[in-house]
């Protein structure tokens, strides 16, 4: 692993973020940001009604949606393909994201997200994961 460690994504490294506000085109539908696009995959149906919704307020909204009967099996998949968009929409985006180098990124929190991110050293960083993935597919 690399020594050079981004270890949570604020400040310079904000735009890694899904709640950075990047446009992002998702099954045919303009999304102000990441959050607000994977949110709306929870529930297909209601997608176009998160597209002009801030970070923090998709989140809330996901949270109250019926998920799709296969969400746990196709959410990491939908999550790839979301910041893939991002990272291949936005081209000042991939060019930051390839100026990464080969640096670890590691979605740090503080809001308890031990799945996508990494709480006080502890979490999966699917995020972060799939953000290095993207990176080495962009190179």
């Amino acid at each position: 692993m690399s020594k050079n460690i981004i270890k949570e994504f604020k400040g310079q490294y904000y735009f890694l973020s899904n709640y950075y506000n990047a446009e992002v085109t998702y099954n045919g539908i303009t999304y102000k940001n990441n959050e607000a696009a994977f949110q709306a995959q929870k529930d297909p149906k209601k997608a176009a009604s998160f597209a002009h919704l801030d970070s923090a307020q998709a989140k809330r909204k996901g949270r109250g949606v019926k998920l799709r009967h296969n969400w746990d099996k196709i959410k990491e998949q939908i999550m790839y393909e979301i910041c893939l968009a991002k990272f291949t929409q936005n081209e000042n985006l991939k060019i930051k994201l390839l100026e990464t180098g080969d640096a670890y990124l590691e979605e740090g929190n503080d809001w308890g997200d031990k799945e996508w991110g990494v709480v006080n050293g502890k979490g999966k960083n699917k995020l972060g994961k799939t953000l290095m993935r993207i990176r080495e597919e962009l190179k």
